[in-house]
């Protein structure tokens, strides 16, 4: 009883379960009032992510030293965190052309729980080791662990583990930085306060720890290289959608038209940065993969020669 107790307090005390002064009466409100009740508080999120940029750039360093070392991301979390985790991490190979295996995520619960809620699975602190030890965790890798709470045992569980053999950890909260007691290399702490429906972290702490996300992933592949200006271009053109994105995206950046965009997108065996490399630097094929191979994938790099052969 006196440990129920201890966790009913700690659980009142979190930033995330406190009552929202602005949405007190929402119940009464006509349905517009209700939506612009909940717009005003969406618009203190990116403010809040904004006081966060110093902690979310030495991630991001964090991040592609190790993707460069061979290592993986691998976020971890439970509820509507783990599923922005395995979201982000799904949405990586398909944009960036990059192996799956390079950015995962796992959720507590497993695969069923990204559709149906596994609510007790986050209480289990052992297993956030276990199913990093299943995806065969080394200390190359890095572990962001993601709890709008912070306090959730899976991912805590999991944070530890990582830290043990000597990986490296991120963790995304929504508690303010002082009481972020879990040991990680980074804390990424966005306060977005009170939600308008008190504890509903689906809400305000989920579309900041989105944005965060975003920002991880984002910087790290602009880092290795696979954005030229501000254009994808390590794409997979695995759908018809791709294929002519790929073509549009060669036309845009080389000023070629949509024939020979098609041309030398089956020169270059459909890698965009070959055709781009081709045409910019008027160079072949051959002549565009080794300056690309010693450019370690900057395009702009391999254009210019910014490389030592």
């Amino acid at each position: 009883m006196e440990s129920e107790k201890a966790l009913f307090d700690e659980i009142s005390n979190l930033a995330t379960e406190q009552r929202n002064p602005n949405s007190m009466e929402i119940d009464s409100k006509s349905t517009e009032e209700i939506l612009r009740i909940i717009n005003e508080e969406d618009k203190k999120v990116p403010l809040a992510v904004e006081k966060e940029i110093p902690y979310i750039a030495q991630a991001v360093e964090i991040v592609v030293k190790a993707f460069k070392n061979g290592g993986r991301l691998i976020y971890v979390g439970a509820g509507t965190s783990g599923r922005l985790g395995v979201l982000d991490a799904s949405e990586i190979p398909p944009t960036y052309g990059a192996d799956p295996k390079m950015v995962q995520g796992i959720i507590a619960g497993g695969y069923e729980a990204l559709v149906v809620a596994q609510e007790g699975a986050e209480d289990i602190k052992q297993d956030g080791a276990r199913d990093l030890r299943e995806r065969n965790l080394t200390k190359r890798d890095v572990v962001c662990g993601i709890a709008a709470s912070r306090r959730t045992p899976y991912v805590i569980g999991a944070v530890e583990y990582a830290r043990s053999i000597g990986a490296k950890t991120l963790y995304v909260t929504c508690t303010p930085r002082s009481q972020m007691n879990v040991p990680v290399d980074v804390a990424i702490c966005p306060v977005v306060g009170p939600e308008v429906v008190m504890g509903s972290t689906r809400m305000k702490a989920g579309t900041a720890t989105k944005l965060v996300l975003n920002m991880l992933t984002t910087a790290a592949m602009i880092k290795l290289g696979k954005v030229y200006g501000n254009m994808m271009v390590d794409l997979q053109m695995n759908s018809k959608k791709l294929i002519e994105r790929s073509k549009r995206t060669l036309m845009i950046v080389t000023d070629v038209d949509y024939e020979k965009a098609t041309e030398y997108l089956e020169a270059a065996g459909g890698h965009v940065k070959t055709a781009i490399v081709m045409i910019k630097a008027g160079v072949s094929k051959e002549e565009a993969q080794r300056r690309l191979e010693l450019a370690d994938g900057n395009v702009r790099k391999a254009i210019e020669g910014d490389f030592v052969n």
